[in-house]
């Protein structure tokens, strides 16, 4: 291939995830307590895209952070249909943290303490211009770090519901992420297929399907033809 088109359309890759507010990134893997999703750096803003598949999945993120430093922690629930009620709870645990105990379904690492971050009663609507989607923004805390070391947050929902939401943590912005994301979204973009009492009875299409897919699947289309030809 020549290299002017291969960086061309490695470019537009790149911008099209460098637009984006957060470094998005997708749960390609179930994300539990022995496997939770480490994030390398707390203050930079980090979108993971993930589901509670199951009535009993928790899913478990970590980092490391030093006493002092601020980080924020967040969750938005995509406006897709059926989510309406989707509400998941939030709980950060780590050393020096007050001595609560989460549900028991939820791990908690022996020392640790616990702040419950649960879901406002009104939620409010956030619009993502890079992709055209819309969010119910839940719960949304600037939690200080009381000492160093690691600390862990788990999400879950207390009724068994399944769902897909979205888990922001810090609030530099940084670019990077997935650089297949504008593909990946619109996948992501739809009820789950085994969450029921998430859709709604007429089975309908997802409130508002994201505007940048077709673009970054014309990009690959017109990457792999070139392939082709060089062959």
């Amino acid at each position: 291939m020549r290299p002017p088109v291969l960086s061309a359309i490695l470019m537009l890759l790149m911008l099209a995830v460098g637009v984006a507010a957060h470094q998005p990134f997708f749960e390609d893997v179930d994300i539990t307590a022995d496997n939770p999703w480490f994030v390398e750096d707390p203050t930079i803003s980090t979108a993971i895209y993930a589901a509670l598949d199951t009535p009993d999945d928790v899913d478990y993120y970590s980092f490391n952070a030093t006493r002092g430093q601020t980080v924020l922690l967040s969750i938005f629930i995509p406006q897709i249909d059926g989510q309406e009620n989707f509400t998941p709870r939030m709980a950060l645990m780590g050393r020096g943290l007050p001595p609560a105990r989460p549900p028991e379904r939820v791990y908690k690492p022996e020392g640790f303490g616990t702040v419950m971050l649960d879901p406002p009663k009104n939620a409010t609507t956030f619009f993502e211009p890079f992709t055209r989607t819309s969010y119910w923004t839940r719960q949304k805390e600037l939690v200080r770090i009381p000492a160093d070391g690691r600390y862990l947050v788990a999400v879950w929902d207390d009724s068994g519901r399944t769902g897909r939401y979205v888990f922001v943590i810090g609030d530099r912005e940084v670019p990077g992420g997935d650089l297949a994301f504008p593909l990946k979204i619109r996948g992501y973009w739809r009820p789950l297929a085994d969450s029921g009492q998430n859709r709604s009875q007429n089975g309908s299409a997802p409130m508002r399907q994201p505007g940048q897919g077709a673009v970054a699947a014309s990009i690959c289309m017109a990457l792999a033809f070139l392939l082709r030809r060089e062959r």
